[in-house]
């Protein structure tokens, strides 16, 4: 197989990847279609190339079985289709591999539960837009919907499409600073003419980070947790950043979480008080129990 088969090969299986991700249901006579090859390469594309994922098979087209939908993001799969790219062949490897992706997003997803992830009916074109400017490192401008009116973002470096609670987001940096843009609200993309070279730091930033802020002067939490919460705790990461610091004698722990918004853990404190406790930062602390004192004492008088 020729170089510019290979990249057409990782281009086509991009592309139903993403097309199957944002719940498509697709007929492999279409796809033949669509990419001008004959219907037995896209049939070989879904049942060999693609063959490990968990499809639904309904009167001959094909859909990701419902709780996997949204899963992958665009980094996971052009890492998959350049692995198919550079094979031609896919081995059982690649298969497992493309599972485990799935079925690692559907275990961060169940930590989010009870949401639903947002349509792109219509906005395709754009996302996709988006998609190619970041894997070709091309500048863009983009105009956002704020809550004060429009605001016009010019010379962007776009880094990553991100999926966070159902909610897909931009991650680009404007000026020097990594923001994240809700795709929703972003109403108009435009190439500005020129690339950037990314840079690694933020890359690795992306991946280690949970959520979706990005401050430049991150807020690090210290929280003791009762024994009666703990299990829950150790179990999976229910704040942003988690790592438990002590296992405490009583039972309890101490977590350490470093995030860059302060709203990425009062609402986790709230929801589980009293058997969360913030030791520092001290003032976020007193903060919120001025707050819960105030509510208490209106909740009397009514």
């Amino acid at each position: 197989m020729s170089s510019r088969d290979h990249e057409h090969l990782a281009y086509r299986l991009s592309e139903i990847l993403l097309l199957l991700n944002q719940g498509e249901s697709l007929e492999p006579k279409d796809l033949a279609d669509r990419f001008g090859v004959d219907v037995r390469t896209i049939q070989r594309d879904l049942n060999v190339r693609l063959g490990a994922l968990p499809f639904e098979k309904v009167e001959g087209r094909y859909r990701l079985e419902r709780q996997y939908l949204g899963h992958l993001g665009v980094r996971e799969i052009r890492e998959f289709t350049a692995l198919a790219g550079l094979t031609g062949l896919f081995p059982q490897a690649a298969g497992s591999v493309l599972r485990e992706l799935f079925d690692l997003r559907l275990h961060q997803a169940l930590l989010v539960k009870g949401h639903h992830y947002e349509t792109l009916t219509g906005r395709e074109a754009d996302f996709r837009a988006l998609e190619l400017a970041i894997i070709e490192r091309a500048l863009i401008v983009i105009e956002y919907q704020k809550s004060e009116g429009p605001k016009r973002y010019g010379g962007l470096k776009p880094y990553k499409l991100m999926n966070h609670k159902g909610i897909w987001y931009l991650a680009a940096v404007d000026g020097e600073t990594l923001k994240t843009f809700a795709f929703t609200r972003i109403v108009a993309i435009e190439r500005e003419g020129g690339t950037f070279q990314p840079d690694g730091s933020i890359g690795e930033r992306l991946r280690r980070e949970d959520g979706i802020w990005f401050a430049e002067k991150p807020i690090a939490f210290i929280l003791t947790v009762s024994p009666e919460a703990a299990p829950f705790f150790r179990r999976r990461k229910l704040i942003a950043n988690q790592e438990i610091e002590a296992e405490l004698p009583n039972g309890g722990l101490r977590i350490r979480a470093v995030v860059g918004h302060e709203n990425q853990v009062l609402p986790i404190v709230r929801y589980w008080i009293p058997h969360l406790r913030i030791e520092q930062p001290e003032h976020l602390w007193a903060a919120l129990v001025r707050e819960l004192r105030a509510f208490v004492a209106s909740a009397a008088e009514v």
